[in-house]
């Protein structure tokens, strides 16, 4: 028999922080593992589950019950537990761990939930009805939003996340990168000012409690089970989260039984096309960005980046153009460990005019990456942390060694949407700096084109 029960306050702080996640045990707060060790204490709380960490299934094979990954053999601890590598970041998973989760209930209805003031165009109206019209069909589990770059893909989801939140579900709103998470959740918050809200990710030390809309990153969906009726995965063609089959099981298993799923990009993989192609996936496409004006086709300067120490005179030429023309601007840049390098040789081409640079473990970045939005500095040199998922005004992008292999067509063609996104100023810029006219580079010009002629039709 349990001897201390559990307060109100204590049972409606527990429930906050595990409705519709799964924690390993020690994750738990003090009082609520001591909760555990009473041996009725399931009498009491008898939606809580607990499994163990590592089971088996039929064919005798390990995995994690958490990211739901194969655990081999040869992955043990020095007592012979077996334990989970794929998810070790958030904590490790072992035969002598427990996970705990409790099962979500109706989240409570939202009478229009929508604060957003602003309006559709005539193109994303007719995108974004036909999103809804899907989804309160409910015939189908997944759909796909395919739209370039600047085309306005978070406001074409306003709807379908007001219907949700409407009926009563829980929404996800999940993205790869950070960057992007941090982009979206102040739009979120002006647009449902009335729905409670959450953002979750590595770099937020927010604590965690039951919100209706929820907005993080693809990793932290490993801690959800069953928990949203709706989720949206943002740049799903973004590393980390593309062919990656733990996050894939990681969204799978944060649904609910009969969730549904919508798939944001403007470069989507080839899986998702196939199955567009096949009819399985229905596709909802809009080639246009929001202000009408075709995506800044790149100018492309066969040069090398660097002659000796500093910059090549191309490229100096080019700077100083657009130092001249009162521009801001991104340079791209194929790796971090070259950032010192360019910051070298910025400093000593142009002594009088300071110059940042960040990267994926960049302790500032959120810090610089805002200071940047916010029009402080002129130049940015920046890795593909911000190909995509970010916006700044005004800004034109320039790709250094864009010849490399680390840059795919589909990274340029997302770096270079960079540029142009506001509705107002001078018409952005995109310039290609690179030894060597290789197939990437083609095929990103081709497909920008392509779009421009395609956007120009509707």
């Amino acid at each position: 028999m349990v001897t201390i029960l559990p307060t109100i306050a204590q049972c409606q702080d527990w429930w906050q922080l595990l409705l519709g996640r799964q924690l390993l045990q020690q994750e738990l707060p003090e009082d609520l593992q001591e909760f555990l060790q009473e041996p009725t204490w399931h009498s009491w709380w008898p939606e809580l589950v607990v499994t163990n960490g590592i089971e088996q299934n039929n064919s005798g094979e390990w995995f994690c019950q958490r990211c739901l990954m194969p655990v081999a053999p040869s992955q043990q601890l020095a007592t012979g537990a077996l334990y989970c590598t794929a998810c070790l970041a958030l904590g490790r998973v072992s035969q002598h761990d427990q996970l705990v989760s409790l099962p979500v209930d109706q989240a409570m209805a939202s009478a229009n939930p929508l604060t957003w003031s602003g309006k559709l165009t005539a193109q994303q109206a007719q995108v974004a009805n036909a999103i809804l019209t899907q989804y309160c069909d409910n015939t189908v589990s997944a759909q796909l939003l395919w739209a370039v770059t600047g085309a306005g893909k978070t406001e074409m989801i306003f709807p379908i996340i007001a219907a949700a939140l409407q009926g009563g579900q829980r929404v996800g709103l999940a993205a790869p990168r950070l960057d992007v998470c941090n982009e979206l959740y102040p739009r979120l918050q002006q647009a449902f000012g009335k729905t409670s809200l959450i953002l979750l990710h590595g770099q937020q030390h927010q604590p965690y409690y039951q919100a209706q809309l929820v907005v993080a990153t693809t990793h932290q969906l490993i801690r959800f089970k069953q928990a949203f009726d709706l989720l949206i995965i943002d740049e799903v063609d973004s590393f980390p989260f593309a062919g990656n089959p733990m996050l894939a099981n990681a969204v799978n298993k944060a649904l609910k039984v009969g969730g549904r799923r919508l798939y944001l990009s403007a470069t989507p993989p080839a899986s998702l096309q196939r199955q567009s192609q096949q009819g399985k996936l229905p596709l909802h496409y809009l080639p246009r960005r929001f202000h009408g004006r075709n995506l800044p086709v790149p100018q492309i300067l066969i040069t090398a980046s660097f002659k000796k120490k500093g910059f090549s005179n191309r490229v100096q030429q080019l700077f100083r153009y657009l130092l001249a023309e009162k521009r801001r601007w991104l340079v791209f840049v194929p790796q971090a460990a070259q950032l010192p390098r360019y910051q070298s040789a910025w400093q000593l081409a142009f002594p009088q005019i300071a110059v940042a640079t960040v990267h994926a473990k960049d302790p500032q970045r959120l810090a610089k990456v805002a200071a940047f939005r916010a029009n402080h500095g002129t130049v940015l040199f920046t890795t593909t942390i911000l190909e995509r998922g970010v916006t700044f005004n005004n800004i034109d992008v320039v790709i250094l060694t864009a010849d490399h292999q680390q840059f795919t067509a589909s990274n340029l063609v997302q770096i270079a949407g960079r540029a142009d996104r506001a509705s107002g100023g001078p018409i952005g810029q995109v310039y290609f700096c690179c030894n060597f006219y290789t197939r990437a580079i083609q095929q990103a010009c081709q497909q920008i084109k392509h779009l421009n002629h395609v956007s120009g039709g509707l």
